[in-house]
């Protein structure tokens, strides 16, 4: 049974191979130009710093150097029901150096398009086990982001052996730069 995770909250995975699921929907008043929302993985050593420019997983570069965290493909519309993006993720493969897996998502040329994360809704990240499709958790981000262009949903990180979901919901202004800036 899901669990379903408020900001902050924190929850045990259990499973080594599953699946990250992000999604939202974007407001029909807008500023005219469509959307595209991005999702990128920052693998990150104990220093919260990526392990190599490699260990930065998004559209352009879906997998990394280890093959224990692989993005499906960039969704240019975000259109439809349920995930928008997904990674895949294989804990037993992952580099002894990873120590956490941060969940970031961007809005593609925020500021010429005059877009921030306030005219996005129903955002969520939802973790679910690989072998058998259940869903591990759930954390609805419920906060608006009126003029963070980049959000961070979550970070998966290891704790004495063992691997744990925190719910972030943290945004940035900055957009994609910002988190590149912090964790380079």
């Amino acid at each position: 049974m899901a669990i379903n995770l408020q900001k902050g909250q924190r929850e045990n995975i259990e499973a080594p191979k599953f699946t990250i699921g992000l999604g939202w929907d974007t407001n029909s008043a807008t500023t005219g130009a469509a959307f595209d929302l991005d999702a990128s993985i920052f693998i990150l050593n104990d220093q919260k710093k990526l392990i190599s420019d490699e260990n930065f997983v998004f559209y352009n570069n879906l997998v990394s150097p280890d093959g224990a965290v692989e993005h499906t493909g960039d969704n240019l519309t975000g259109d439809g029901d349920g995930d928008d993006e997904q990674i895949k993720v294989d804990l037993t493969k992952a580099d002894s150096k990873v120590n956490e897996i941060c969940i970031v998502v961007t809005i593609h040329d925020a500021d010429s398009r005059r877009q921030n994360f306030g005219q996005v809704r129903n955002s969520f990240v939802r973790i679910f086990d690989a072998v058998t499709n259940e869903v591990i958790l759930k954390y609805e981000l419920e906060e608006d982001f009126s003029i963070e262009t980049a959000v961070e949903f979550g970070r998966i990180y290891k704790r004495e052996g063992k691997w744990k979901f925190e719910a972030v919901g943290m945004g940035m202004k900055g957009g994609l730069q910002d988190y590149l800036n912090k964790y380079q």
